[in-house]
């Protein structure tokens, strides 16, 4: 920067004359950028640093990441990117935003959301609600639908990040621990060698995108009732280009972590339910994997910002032990299992399985598949559209089931667990799922709700905005049809759902409840 200083335009940056108002500018700095909150606005610059890992030493080069920057986050964030700024020197020496003299310096400018919109903040306040989580798998399925595919191995690029990790491991002994660090190496080499000709498939079926890079829930914001990514990682193109399972990883794991349970149960099944691609639920086998990497990079993150912190740094190196602790559990997950919840409407199936799902199988819990959903994407409609009464014959139904059965057996093949939520009146269907689980040599175990008619016809009546369309009408001829599945186990589901779940978990053999922001 010839005849000019960075300190100079980050204190014409950081004056409040500069963006015309009286107010204190913010400064957010990392260590490789700064961002100056004014007002309505920010703006964002680049170090001029040169690291192993980026280069912003010139101008051209800085320019051209923030450009890449724009480029990438704009599609998903409209709102918050709105261009480059140039930082000019006038005739008289002064400086200027988007002046006519010579430019000095290149801004990232952007619309400041408020504060406290993170859902980083969101999840802190109590406030991440289970239908929140869902609209966040269905945006990030979307993002991932809209990214560009890329030619790369999978199995590499992890490959590539396992060995990173083991290298940056090697000097953290003293903070994380040289066994913990030994079972964390071993645990993901063997995962990366069973798993190798599946990272390698995905990689050759479209599924290595030019992702996000860094989707964690504080980079991503509430703006009008909807999580938008942002901040996506733009200067690295190997680090970003990565499995779309990967990216979801992060916050998935970040969710985990923060010990929402239920919340990043919905993120995954919402997801896999948007993006609607067969090979998404095969690919479930890596997640423990990718599960167990975004938590070892989280571990040696916590370690690096420990040792650059003014203080002892213990708190950080604290965060990484537990970080590395969850990625070591992550690599051993439980084996699957498949769980059925059946009985008439308005007997708390999907209430019962939304609870469940997060207490069974692989981190984040098992897979919820709802016959209600499936039905109304067969007709390709939204979930809350009423279907007409063509949408309810029997030839529909055993369509309906079709779609289940195939879906559970994908997610059970890939050692996950499932949910499958349905009336499951028929003997065919509750036999199919019993030949299922034996093929795939998991346990099973089928729950049959029970309420008394006034109960099933009252919560039929009050529903409103659900996918499921079963009414009092629907109610009383499934009663008068004298449905049951005598070889299930009969649970009373007339009451509040906390005691029917009680007694789910001890009929299933999981674990009971846990107090916690994520249920």
């Amino acid at each position: 920067m010839v005849g000019m200083s960075f300190d100079e335009i980050v204190t014409f940056l950081s004056s409040p004359e500069t963006h015309g108002t009286r107010e204190r500018v913010e400064v957010v700095q990392t260590h490789a950028a700064l961002v100056f909150l004014a007002g309505r606005d920010a703006y964002k610059i680049k170090r001029p640093v040169r690291y192993d890992y980026l280069d912003f030493s010139t101008r051209e080069k800085r320019r051209a990441m923030l450009r890449r920057e724009l480029d990438l986050n704009r599609p998903a964030a409209p709102e918050i990117y709105l261009g480059l700024v140039p930082v000019t020197r006038e005739a008289d020496g002064r400086l200027a935003l988007d002046g006519s003299g010579e430019v000095v310096e290149y801004c990232l400018h952007m619309r400041r959301f408020p504060d406290g919109t993170e859902l980083s903040e969101v999840a802190r306040r109590g406030a991440l609600t289970t239908d929140l989580a869902e609209d966040i798998g269905r945006t990030v399925a979307d993002y991932h639908a809209r990214a560009e595919i890329r030619d790369a191995n999978g199995r590499t690029l992890v490959r590539d990040i396992a060995a990173e990790l083991d290298s940056a491991f090697a000097g953290m002994t003293d903070v994380l621990g040289a066994e913990r660090i030994a079972t964390f190496n071993r645990r993901v080499s063997a995962a990366v060698q069973a798993q190798g000709a599946l990272l390698a498939a995905r990689g050759r079926a479209g599924h290595v995108r030019r992702g996000h890079g860094d989707l964690h829930l504080g980079n991503m914001v509430l703006l009008k009732g909807r999580p938008v990514p942002f901040d996506a990682l733009e200067f690295d193109e190997r680090l970003g280009t990565l499995d779309v399972l990967y990216d979801l990883a992060f916050v998935v794991m970040d969710l985990l972590h923060r010990d929402f349970p239920v919340a990043a149960n919905a993120v995954l099944g919402s997801y896999l339910f948007a993006a609607d691609t067969p090979d998404h639920l095969d690919g479930l086998a890596l997640l423990p994997l990718f599960l167990g990497l975004r938590a070892g990079i989280r571990a040696m993150v916590s370690v690096q910002a420990g040792r650059l912190s003014g203080d002892d740094g213990e708190d950080a190196f604290a965060t990484a032990r537990e970080y590395l602790h969850h990625a070591c559990d992550h690599l051993a997950p439980p084996p699957a299992r498949l769980v059925a919840v059946g009985g008439y409407s308005g007997t708390g199936k999907t209430s019962l399985s939304r609870r469940l799902a997060p207490r069974i199988g692989p981190a984040p819990g098992a897979i919820h598949l709802r016959s209600d959903l499936e039905r109304k994407a067969l007709f390709g409609v939204s979930p809350r559209t009423r279907l007409p009464s063509r949408a309810y014959t029997e030839e529909v139904g055993r369509q309906v089931y079709d779609r289940l059965l195939d879906k559970a057996d994908r997610i059970l093949a890939a050692g996950h667990a499932v949910v499958l939520d349905a009336v499951h009146a028929r003997a065919e269907e509750r036999d199919a799922l019993a030949q299922m689980a034996r093929r795939r040599g998991v346990p099973f175990a089928g729950l049959w709700l029970e309420a008394e008619r006034d109960v099933l016809v009252e919560r039929v009546s009050q529903r409103h905005g659900d996918a499921s369309d079963a009414d009092a009408a629907v109610v009383r001829r499934q009663l008068s049809l004298g449905i049951s599945a005598p070889e299930w186990i009969h649970i009373e589901a007339g009451g509040p759902l906390d005691t029917t779940l009680e007694a789910a978990l001890a009929a299933i053999g999981a674990r009971a409840p846990r107090p916690g922001p994520g249920g």
